[in-house]
C-alpha cells in the first residue's frame, strides 16, 4: 500500500472517531446493500454510527439481488462479504441452502421486541418496504390512482415500468384485474389464477419497460421514458425530498420485509453480529425513517417515529387499508416455477 493511500485512509477513519489502535482491536466488516438512496439512508442510520461507536472499520458493497456471487464465495470458501441486506424469500431459500449463518439471537436482542415477521433463523428484519404505483405530477396533473388505472393506456398513454421479476408483478396484475387484496394469493395459487395474471400482463406487454434496480425505476420516470412505474415507496419519498414531484399511491401497495443476514463462512462473524444487533436496536431503527420512508421492525422504535414521518411509511394504518403483504411461503414453494415461466414469457 502506498504511504499516501494509507495516510488518506487513516484521515477518513479519524474523521469517524476511529483510531488505529481501535482498528487493531476491533477489526473490520463488509456490509452489502442494494445501492442508491436506500444504501445512502443505511449509511447514515446504521453504517457510520456503528463504525463510530464500535471502532469497526466498515466497508460497503452493493448488489442487485443476484445470489450467484454468494454461492461462489461459500462454495469456494473465499468469503469477502459479511453482512447482507436481503429480501425475505432470498433469506429463507439461502438459509435452507446453507448460504447464511444461523443467528445466535442472544447476541442480537429479544425476539419479543420485534414484529413477528422480523424474526428468522438466519436473519433479522431490517425494514418494511412496499411496491407502489407512481407517476410524475409535473407531466400528468391527474394520474392513475390504483393498479387498474395503471393499465388504462387510453387515458394515460405511454410506457409502464415494472421490476423484472414475477414476484410482486403477478400480484399487481391480479390487483389490476379486480382481485381483492385478501384474495390475491388464493387466486395466484391456482393454475387459472396464474394464467389470469399473465393474461393481464399480456394486455400491456408491448408497453412495458423492465427495470432491475430501484434507482433505475425513477430515473426512467424522471426522464419521461415511462408514463407511470411500479417502484419502491421509500425511493419516491427520497426523490420528492430532493425536488421531484412524484405521486405516492398507497392503494394496492404490496409490502415486504428486508433482512440482515450473515454470509456463511464470514471471517468477521463477531463483528457481523455486533452490527446486526446495533442496526436492530430501537435507537438506530427509530432514526432510519429520517433518511428514507421505510417502516421499522423494532416495536419500541415504531412508537418513536415522528408523526410527520410516520404518515409516509408503509406500516401506517391508513396506508395498509388496501395492502397486500408479500407471501414468502408462497414464493418459496412456487417461485422457481413462476420465475421460469415469467422469463420465458418475457422472451416471447
Amino acid at each position: 500500500m502506498h504511504y499516501r493511500t494509507l495516510v488518506g485512509g487513516l484521515v477518513v477513519l479519524a474523521g469517524l472517531g476511529i483510531t488505529s489502535a481501535a482498528l487493531a482491536d476491533s477489526g473490520k466488516l463488509t456490509v452489502v446493500g442494494a445501492g442508491g438512496v436506500l444504501q445512502d439512508a443505511e449509511r447514515k442510520a446504521f453504517f457510520e454510527p456503528f463504525a463510530k461507536s464500535s471502532g469497526v472499520a466498515v466497508t460497503e458493497d452493493s448488489y442487485s439481488g443476484q445470489m450467484a456471487k454468494v454461492r461462489a464465495m461459500v462454495s469456494s470458501g473465499s468469503v469477502s462479504w459479511d453482512v447482507m441486506q436481503v429480501e425475505q424469500n432470498t433469506l429463507l431459500s439461502g438459509c435452507a441452502e446453507g448460504l447464511f449463518e444461523e443467528l445466535d439471537w442472544a447476541k442480537i436482542g429479544n425476539k419479543e421486541d420485534f414484529i413477528p415477521e422480523a424474526y428468522s433463523d438466519c436473519g433479522v428484519g431490517a425494514f418494511v418496504w412496499s411496491m407502489v404505483p407512481s407517476y410524475d405530477k409535473t407531466r400528468i396533473s391527474d394520474g392513475p390512482k390504483n393498479w387498474a388505472d395503471f393499465w388504462d393506456m387510453k387515458k394515460w398513454p405511454g410506457k409502464r415500468g415494472f421490476r423484472q421479476t414475477a414476484k410482486m408483478t403477478l400480484e399487481i396484475a391480479l390487483l389490476a384485474d379486480g382481485v381483492a387484496p385478501g384474495e390475491v394469493y388464493k387466486v395466484l395459487a391456482t393454475k387459472a389464477g396464474q394464467d389470469r395474471a399473465f393474461g393481464k400482463l399480456d394486455q400491456i406487454k408491448g408497453d412495458i419497460i423492465w427495470w432491475t434496480s430501484g434507482a433505475e425505476s425513477l430515473e426512467r420516470l424522471a426522464a419521461g421514458d415511462v408514463t407511470a412505474t411500479a417502484t419502491f415507496n421509500g425511493r419516491v419519498t427520497a426523490a420528492n425530498a430532493a425536488g421531484k414531484d412524484f405521486a405516492l399511491i398507497w392503494n394496492g401497495q404490496v409490502y415486504g420485509i428486508d433482512y440482515w443476514g450473515i454470509v456463511k463462512g464470514s471471517a468477521n462473524r463477531e463483528n457481523a453480529e455486533k452490527f446486526i444487533g446495533f442496526a436492530a436496536s430501537d435507537a438506530a431503527q427509530s432514526a432510519f425513517p429520517q433518511y428514507i420512508a421505510y417502516g421499522v421492525t423494532n416495536k419500541k422504535a415504531i412508537g418513536s417515529v415522528k408523526p410527520e414521518l410516520a404518515k409516509d411509511l408503509p406500516t401506517t394504518e391508513a396506508n395498509m387499508k388496501a395492502a397486500v403483504g408479500l407471501n414468502t411461503e408462497f414464493w418459496a414453494d412456487n417461485g422457481e416455477a413462476l420465475e421460469a415461466r415469467f422469463a420465458t414469457w418475457r422472451a416471447q
